[in-house]
């Protein structure tokens, strides 16, 4: 086994999926050259933008000496600068870049969020690779000299592909900058253009709907795996998460409508009627009208989730056919594994080539471990070397073929060895190891015990209960702090432990949790619908010797059960965590949480074990 997984690691570190660390590149900065970019037919009002962006031309790039090309742009309430690094990196190896300001964000152009749609969004993208590829009918003009610009240093292949101003292109980026990757993906490949060659999207969504309201008991086949996360049921809203973008994108808004204050022609245009029902403080109208939902009964409708479903890869994943190399951060409680998981699936199956990579950052944790990601200098780390060699083969034709696989990284090796490459585990796809079940049981060093037999299950009841929309019981507060107590109020909540581990268990993936719960009056109110219905959320413990408690990276799954007189199998979130000897493995079903919106009214479950009823937890496992 040693020997097997020493010659794979091997292999993906020289071909890409992980790759040997380069020594500093000798190379001149590029020159940049500051744009404001015209696009124009955006969406159904085909509306007209102004884009802000930088273009990075590396040393000696000239229409005799092309060069591949890349486009990057921010993340929510970011700019160009962001990507200032990735295009300055990425130059130095002979890439041409255009880091651009997303639609919506400070830019001095008034049109709002839409939240990388393919209307909007990815054809404003798919104009930006028109300009790469030489198109004349894309006006750009430099700010410095306002003279207009027109791209002749960069490789074409109009030739071999048919398609006029066909650029050798890919992409890079994260969150926000990492769904753009899509929406242009599946712009281009629905106008049959296909002038995008690769994507290296990080820490993105798989559903938006998902992201924002996640419901994790009615997962198509129960599971990510399926190659989704477009749940069935009404999710629990994440309103933490949710109330920063809405201030981010708000005052991004208002430095840019400052803009106005200096042309009254201009201000009177925007404060039209017209101007006003297609922007809502800086958004589009759909993502007021979830939020007011929310605010007065305190779930988003199916029209609102339907709206944020279809400004995500999962509703047009048939049409993203470029090759992805796929970054989810095991630090990220905004877009968790489970979305990674979805989105690899799903490209998998369709035979798009891709590899998925879960790193030690994301939202929650944004710091890369040393070597592991360094934007200005790719080459010198794990992931940056990764996209290099990913776009080296796909977008300008030389290297060999990188890997299709799976990579993830683990603190506990890293923390030994203090080696990045050695941190990362490798296999050829995801999922990884076994799995091992434990059964729900009655007694228990918590009150409740898991066994890892049946015969084992006492008979027996644990009840807990919700006490107000919002809370009492702690995970983090999204974005801001993930160092307070992880903390459950007597009666909020059960627990079930194991005994202390013999030996230390290492578990890669999604657990998934399976209970019969009762609770009678939900039973009588779950027919009048979401806002009746059962909401609970299901969560991980490691538990040390001395009973501290942590919730690996913060992460928990809320579920809204649409008929509680039914078992209910929640997927519980994806990790990569070692439960140390002596530790113990614990599983927690709660009534509240401070960043969610829960239910209005208090909510009594019990759960009952003991013969014929089926309550278990099932763990991925992967053995040393």
């Amino acid at each position: 086994m040693r020997r097997a997984t020493t010659v794979l690691l091997s292999s993906v570190l020289a071909a890409g999926g992980l790759v040997t660390l380069a020594p500093p590149a000798a190379a001149t900065q590029p020159t940049v050259r500051d744009l404001t970019i015209t696009v124009t037919g955006l969406g159904p009002e085909k509306r007209t933008c102004e884009i802000d962006a930088d273009l990075y031309l590396p040393a000696g790039a000239s229409k005799h000496r092309p060069v591949p090309a890349l486009l990057t742009t921010n993340g929510f309430g970011g700019t160009k600068e962001d990507q200032a690094d990735y295009a300055l990196g990425f130059g130095e190896h002979g890439y041409a870049a255009l880091a651009y300001t997303g639609l919506g964000f400070v830019d001095g152009d008034t049109c709002p969020i839409t939240l990388d749609d393919v209307e909007h969004d990815g054809a404003a993208a798919s104009q930006l690779l028109r300009f790469l590829g030489g198109d004349p009918a894309i006006s750009a003009v430099d700010d410095a000299t306002g003279k207009r610009v027109r791209v002749d240093q960069v490789v074409r292949e109009d030739a071999r592909t048919g398609v006029r101003h066909d650029p050798q292109v890919g992409m890079i980026g994260g969150s926000y900058g990492g769904q753009i990757q899509f929406a242009t993906a599946g712009f281009e490949n629905k106008a049959r253009t296909n002038r995008l060659d690769a994507i290296v999207p990080q820490i993105t969504w798989n559903d938006l709907s998902y992201s924002l309201a996640p419901e994790n008991g009615s997962l198509p086949g129960g599971t990510a795996r399926s190659g989704s996360v477009s749940a069935s049921g009404t999710g629990v809203f994440k309103y933490q998460w949710a109330a920063l973008f809405t201030t981010l994108g708000v005052a991004n808004g208002v430095q840019d409508y400052q803009a106005l204050l200096a042309d009254p022609a201009q201000f009177e245009a925007f404060f039209t009627a017209a101007s006003l029902s297609r922007n809502c403080a800086n958004f589009e109208p759909e993502v007021c009208t979830a939020l007011g939902e929310v605010a007065t009964v305190g779930y988003p409708s199916q029209a609102s989730i339907r709206y944020l479903r279809s400004n995500s890869v999962a509703s047009y994943m048939r049409n993203v056919r470029v090759p992805t190399l796929l970054g989810q951060g095991q630090a990220d409680t905004l877009f968790n594994l489970q979305e990674s998981v979805a989105t690899y699936t799903a490209l998998k199956r369709q035979g798009t080539p891709v590899s998925l990579m879960w790193q030690s950052w994301g939202h929650s944790s944004s710091t890369p471990q040393p070597g592991e990601l360094d934007e200005r200098h790719p080459a010198r780390s794990l992931q940056g070397a990764a996209a290099l060699a990913w776009f080296d083969h796909y977008v300008r034709d030389r290297g060999p073929t990188p890997p299709q696989g799976f990579a993830y990284y683990r603190d506990w090796v890293h923390e030994a060895t203090g080696d990045i490459t050695r941190a990362y585990a490798v296999a050829p796809s995801y999922p990884v190891g076994t799995e091992r079940t434990y059964h729900l049981s009655s007694t228990g060093p918590d009150g409740g015990a898991l066994v890892p037999s049946p015969r084992q299950v006492a008979r027996g009841t644990s009840a807990y209960s919700s006490v107000a929309p919002i809370g009492p019981n702690y995970t983090e507060t999204s974005a801001l702090d993930q160092t307070g107590a992880v903390t459950d109020p007597p009666g909020t909540s059960i627990r079930f432990s194991t005994e202390p581990l013999a030996a230390p268990l290492d578990v890669v993936g999604s657990p998934r949790l399976t209970v019969q719960l009762t609770a009678p009056a939900v039973a009588l109110s779950q027919q009048a619908g979401p806002a009746g219905q059962l909401v609970a959320y299901a969560k991980v413990y490691d538990v040390g010797p001395e009973g501290a408690v942590e919730l690996p990276h913060r992460l928990i799954s809320p579920v809204r059960v649409t008929d509680v007189t039914r078992p209910v199998t929640i997927e519980l979130p994806g990790i990569v965590h070692r439960f140390e000897q002596g530790h113990r493995l614990a599983v927690v079903l709660a009534g509240g949480d401070l960043a969610y919106r829960g239910s209005t009214a208090p909510q009594q479950v019990a759960l009952t074990t003991g013969p014929g009823v089926v309550q278990q937890l099932s763990v991925p496992v992967v053995s040393r």
